[in-house]
């Protein structure tokens, strides 16, 4: 399974953008998306979309979003918590606008793919692909744009 993560559009993205992601199985949108109208053109890709509400969304989507893919399990949420939720095994946020890919010492791992409109702190505009399969970890690859 292949899934495109993309956070932080704040109202915009990147001309072609929903194009690249047309390989995707799924797409989860951590947050500050803003503007609702914003996700029409990443909807009409096809695959399910998934979002979380970021502190700059009005919109009623949920805070977090807890889901499991092959046996994995991944907590989506827009601004990252202390700890991370008891069973997660992945922890997705973004806010931040800086690219993570850490593992904290109780092993959950921590991705966020930085900011597709307004990077920080010196990172690159970015989104990432994450590939599950159950026989292996998933894999992130953070992808500039």
């Amino acid at each position: 399974m292949r899934i495109a993560v993309i956070s932080d559009t704040h109202d915009r993205f990147p001309a072609g953008l929903p194009e690249r992601l047309k390989g995707a199985d799924e797409i989860w949108h951590l947050g500050d998306v803003c503007a609702p109208d914003t996700l029409v053109e990443f909807e009409q890709v096809g695959p399910p979309l998934r979002v979380v509400a970021g502190n700059c969304d009005a919109h009623p989507w949920p805070l977090t979003l807890d889901l499991e893919r092959e046996a994995w399990r991944f907590h989506l949420v827009h601004i990252p918590p202390r700890r991370a939720p008891a069973g997660a095994g992945f922890v997705l946020h973004g806010h931040t606008h800086v690219p993570r890919d850490e593992t904290d010492p109780a092993g959950v791992r921590w991705l966020n793919p930085g900011c597709i409109t307004r990077p920080n702190r010196g990172a690159p505009a970015s989104f990432a692909w994450l590939t599950v399969t159950r026989k292996k970890p998933p894999a992130w690859e953070l992808v500039r744009v």
